[in-house]
């Protein structure tokens, strides 16, 4: 069974930053694209955030873009999402995720951390 394991989420208020990590198991995530999903009450689970597995190329859902960033820190096999500018739409449970493969594809991931609440106050 894989865990990935969120940190960092929180209560904020509009405007505010925050920024959660994601903690792989082992060395052979370092080769996988990771990145970020985000569930709100009531609302399916949307993507947020990908990064391949060097770094060197990052997607995001237009709803962030300019006010989030994902990185990855192979090292420590941990993936960050450094949100800025926090508004009280992005109050959700922030999920990170991977694929099995190098580049991120569009694709259903295949294993999911168990969720960091994020809630931001107006």
């Amino acid at each position: 069974q894989v865990q990935l394991v969120e940190s960092g989420g929180g209560l904020v208020q509009a405007g505010d930053s925050l920024r959660l990590s994601c903690a792989a198991p082992g060395r052979i995530f370092s080769y996988y694209a990771m990145g970020w999903f985000r569930q709100a009450p009531g609302k399916e689970r949307e993507f947020v955030a990908a990064i391949r597995w060097s770094g060197g190329s990052t997607y995001y859902a237009d709803s962030v873009k300019g006010r989030f960033t994902i990185s990855r820190d192979n090292a420590k096999n941990t993936v960050y999402l450094q949100m800025n500018s926090l508004k009280p739409e992005d109050t959700a449970v922030y999920y990170c995720a991977t694929w099995r493969t190098y580049y991120y594809t569009g694709s259903y991931p295949d294993y999911w951390g168990q969720g960091t609440q994020v809630t931001v106050s107006s």
